[in-house]
């Protein structure tokens, strides 16, 4: 295809030439409309009277062909434009790769990167839609789409009072869902994911974005939420071993997590959520198969994730403050209103974050994890461990993983198979100052779902 068509591109551009020529000589030969014109300096011509109207009608034709040129060469301008971009698309295609001048990257547009809020009931998504509106670098980068569902008429007018600061759009359908009879008290979980389907639809298909950073209506984000969203999404969308960039740590409570390392960033296999990026084409691949209830624990099924991972920080961009809901308060007393939020603002967009790639991840990954001397619980609470680690506790079975996790004081729990946060089954974390690896054996190779 691509030689049956380089000679039409290199002959519209001979054509373009030529027409040009062409347009440049009879521009420059075409007579005034107004007669013959007289030269200034021939007698009688003083520049009084009829000499300056002459004088006067040169100029005008003058520009006015000028005009013309000018005018025609812009035409051609683009015409010649869109030659050089076939010309592009069609090397692409046959294996060439065009480089694109650096003005042009350096002049392309942003993207826009939409915020989803899901909102119900609760009135306290104002302290949500605050800490985004006053964190957010510009609203045209990063509109506010607030989706809710529920019908409350209270949380409907606090979202009202925000005008043209955000969009906000209602789930139509209030009805109950038919479900199970041992699911009867989870109609909340079913509601649930059938809201975040219509929403999800409404910003990809109705507003045809081409990404979105989903949030729950009880999570306040922190002020450098946007700068860490918009330097992995160019990541997120061109690696295929990425599903999504979460603004979560499980296992980021006050004391696990490193304060010096707020730039630090990993691959996980656990789908985080809690402030997630996911793009149009993935959303395309789930839509069809979205499940009636509990979606998030649904992501995280081998047949969804495909062996992809997501970004999370060492420090989380996200906190959450919603006890109540639908888990009334599963691990929040525990777990959740210890995590640390960020206060650090980290220049994520001035970061080389190819270190992340998973190749290179990997090695350097594999290499630090188990490298690092095996030791046991009871030395790490001995304090008699010297040095900053890293250290590594080993398991081999999800009992020995829950054991040891329970004792190190993370999240033991197993979601086919993949732990909070791990990564190759590698869950890291600070313990006593320490940085610590709860790992499998070397040579790990798969997860198994029925370590849950």
């Amino acid at each position: 295809m691509l030689r049956k068509r380089s000679p039409l591109i290199i002959c519209g551009a001979f054509i373009f030439v030529a027409w040009n020529v062409v347009l440049i000589f009879v521009l420059m030969k075409r007579p005034s409309t107004q007669g013959s014109l007289d030269s200034p300096d021939e007698p009688g011509n003083t520049g009084d009277g009829a000499g300056g109207s002459q004088f006067g009608n040169i100029m005008n034709e003058v520009m006015r062909v000028a005009n013309a040129f000018e005018s025609e060469l812009d035409s051609q301008k683009k015409i010649l434009l869109q030659i050089q971009s076939h010309w592009a698309i069609w090397e692409n295609k046959g294996g060439v790769t065009a480089a694109k001048p650096k003005s042009q990257a350096e002049h392309s547009a942003p993207a826009v990167i939409p915020i989803l809020v899901i909102a119900c009931n609760r009135v306290t998504v104002k302290r949500c839609l605050d800490k985004l509106i006053e964190h957010r670098p510009a609203a045209e980068l990063y509109p506010i789409i607030v989706s809710q569902d529920c019908g409350h008429a209270e949380t409907s007018d606090m979202i009202a009072s925000y005008g043209s600061q955000l969009t906000h759009i209602k789930q139509p359908d209030l009805s109950d869902i038919s479900v199970p009879p041992q699911h009867k008290k989870f109609q909340g979980y079913y509601k649930i994911s059938r809201h975040y389907r219509w929403a999800l639809n409404q910003v990809f298909n109705t507003f045809s974005y081409s990404s979105v950073v989903v949030v729950e209506d009880d999570l306040e984000v922190a002020p450098d939420f946007f700068e860490y969203f918009r330097a992995l999404h160019p990541i997120l969308k061109s690696d295929p071993t990425l599903w999504c960039v979460s603004a979560w740590n499980d296992n980021g409570r006050e004391g696990f997590v490193d304060p010096g390392k707020a730039s630090q960033l990993y691959r996980t296999d656990f789908f985080p959520g809690l402030g997630w990026m996911l793009t149009k084409d993935l959303w395309a691949e789930l839509e069809p198969k979205w499940p009636a209830s509990f979606w998030d624990d649904w992501m995280r099924h081998p047949d969804q994730r495909r062996d992809r991972s997501c970004i999370r920080p060492e420090i989380s961009r996200t906190l959450t403050f919603g006890r109540k809901g639908v888990s009334l308060g599963q691990f929040y007393d525990k777990y959740l209103r210890f995590i640390k939020l960020n206060s650090e603002f980290v220049p994520f967009m001035k970061m080389d974050l190819s270190y992340l790639e998973k190749k290179k991840y990997d090695e350097s990954f594999v290499k630090e994890v188990y490298g690092a001397p095996v030791v046991t619980v009871e030395d790490l609470q001995s304090g008699k461990l010297s040095g900053s680690g890293p250290f590594r506790v080993q398991y081999s079975s999800p009992d020995g993983f829950k054991t040891l996790a329970r004792n190190l004081g993370v999240m033991d729990d197993l979601k086919s198979g993949v732990p909070r946060a791990g990564y190759r089954g590698v869950v890291s974390f600070l313990s006593r100052g320490k940085r610590v690896y709860l790992a499998p054996p070397a040579g790990w190779s798969q997860y198994d779902p029925s370590w849950s």
